[in-house]
């Protein structure tokens, strides 16, 4: 498969792609590895109701210097769904820490995509050991930078949804209305369960709501990145202002691109973060 914009599709590299299954104590966690294992850990955290396949076009760009960690949380991609499970970012957070324990990673760059930059920073407040730096992309700093949506709520008399659904609700994600959703990210939303799906979209707004991300980051001292596409329809670009007050914060705008610059502009994400790791790179044990 080829995609509209003629980048391969996110099964490219799927034979360098170490892939396993974690049996943790709430789910099984998938985990996707890509470099060279003795290249300092990147940590790729993906957003709500998404999975480690939205990364696939950042992965080859990083992996020339990086062990590249994917984790699949807990409810989407080809991890569990446990109807008992805590979806809660806390909780997500604490899985992609056991997940590396088990890896036996020591120290490693986090970088979350969204809602994924509220899990590395959740990681970060709990393993502040294993978290050295932190690159967070469009990851709204509070619910006040929150951009109020105009579409209809799909409830579980009508899951799983149609593709024109699952693509209507994903339309803000990028920075033009035309753009064509990758057909298997259609699927693994298709494929998530209405529980885990509820879960998943109301967890970001509990963990702001408790305390804005720059508040938390403020406190930990670990140096941030902050890279936000400026055509966001999601939260409010002008709000990526807020994390300067996180000292020694980088905070980078990406013009023409929208809440994904992992899909709209892979090569610009990739150059910051890269610039952003070879200054504080995480330690090769």
């Amino acid at each position: 498969m080829t995609l509209p914009d003629g980048q391969p599709s996110l099964n490219r590299d799927a034979e360098a792609t170490e892939s396993s299954t974690l049996s943790l104590e709430d789910g099984d966690i998938h985990v996707c590895q890509d470099g060279p294992r003795d290249a300092p850990a990147l940590l790729l955290i993906h957003g709500t109701a998404a999975s480690a396949n939205s990364w696939y076009a950042l992965v080859p760009l990083l992996t020339q210097s990086h062990r590249v960690i994917r984790v699949d949380l807990l409810g989407h991609g080809r991890s569990a769904e446990p109807a008992d499970g805590s979806y809660a970012i806390p909780d997500q957070a604490r899985r992609v820490g056991e997940a590396l324990d088990r890896l036996g990673v020591k120290q490693a760059i986090a970088v979350g995509h969204s809602s994924g930059g509220m899990v590395a920073t959740a990681l970060a407040e709990q393993r502040p050991d294993l978290v050295t730096a932190l690159a967070l992309i469009n990851t709204g700093p509070s619910m006040d930078a929150l951009i109020a949506q105009e579409s209809a709520a799909i409830g579980p008399a009508q899951w799983p949804p149609t593709d024109e659904q699952i693509r209507r609700l994903a339309s803000t994600g990028f920075s033009r209305a035309g753009y064509q959703m990758p057909q298997e990210f259609v699927d693994e939303v298709r494929g998530m369960s209405f529980h885990a799906f509820a879960a998943v979209m109301q967890a970001p707004g509990s963990y702001l709501e408790r305390q804005a991300l720059p508040d938390r980051l403020a406190v930990l001292g670990k140096p941030l990145l902050v890279i936000f596409g400026e055509e966001d329809r999601r939260w409010r670009s002008s709000s990526a202002a807020d994390y300067r007050t996180v000292p020694g914060a980088t905070v980078e705008l990406l013009p023409g691109v929208g809440h994904s610059p992992i899909l709209e502009d892979p090569p610009g994400t990739a150059a910051l973060v890269l610039a952003f790791t070879a200054i504080h790179g995480a330690r090769v044990d």
